[in-house]
């Protein structure tokens, strides 16, 4: 797997998540509905720019302690890492029914000084304000008030989130909208292609634009005549 260079990843951050769904459904690489997190996976921090990285992935619990936390933990910052630059924390929490938070202002920094931008976490998460402040990313299912018995289970292993499988070294892209998966064949071309997408849809966007600046409603006519337009355009790109 090449990675993409940090200008690349620039690039990636220029766009929405839905556009870079959009883009993708280009590249015939999956079905229009795989790739992406179900509702449920809420960004919690104030954002400038979408979140882009290379997921280093682990499991967690919550409800009882673990004798070889620290070991355990040990092994996971390791592998955060080597992952290299930028990263996303993809933690699925294995209790059926999350107890505590596994991130919280220490976490956030700690990650951050590993070279990790922000988390996807299947659970809870607190100190919001904190990690917003930081520049570092939550992406959380719940929020949690206490940490409880938090320990790392499993290390660099494939987890399931809101019906998305995520593997080691998988691209990330995240924004309020959800998370999606970048496929690495796409990923290189993905920013040109997000770049033709967004433009493709001028033909529906500025017409209907100057309607709305003109006070009037299009004609169906108009509209269906916009929309074969933007639909060439599309597939085109």
């Amino acid at each position: 797997m090449e990675r993409l260079t940090k200008e690349q990843i620039a690039e990636l951050e220029k766009y929405d998540t839905p556009t870079v769904c959009n883009a993708l459904e280009t590249f015939q690489c999956r079905s229009r509905v795989e790739g992406y997190m179900r509702p449920g996976m809420i960004l919690r921090t104030p954002a400038g720019k979408p979140m882009v990285g290379y997921a280093a992935t682990a499991k967690v619990g919550g409800r009882f302690p673990r004798e070889d936390a620290r070991e355990k933990l040990m092994e996971y910052y390791s592998h955060v890492r080597e992952m290299g630059d930028p990263t996303v924390a993809v933690i699925q929490d294995n209790d059926k029914e999350s107890a505590a938070a596994f991130w919280g202002e220490v976490q956030a920094t700690v990650h951050m000084s590993l070279g990790c931008v922000g988390t996807i976490m299947d659970g809870g998460v607190r100190d919001i304000k904190e990690a917003g402040e930081l520049g570092f990313q939550f992406f959380s299912t719940e929020i949690a008030v206490a940490h409880g018995y938090t320990h790392v289970e499993e290390v660099g292993v494939p987890v399931s989130i809101l019906g998305l499988d995520i593997y080691p070294g998988d691209l990330i892209h995240g924004d309020c909208h959800g998370v999606a998966v970048i496929p690495h064949e796409a990923a290189p071309r993905l920013a040109r292609a997000c770049e033709k997408i967004a433009h493709a849809e001028l033909p529906m966007l500025e017409p209907c634009r100057q309607a709305i600046k003109e006070g009037r409603k299009p004609a169906i006519e108009e509209l269906s005549e916009w929309r074969t337009a933007m639909e060439k355009a599309r597939s085109a790109t």
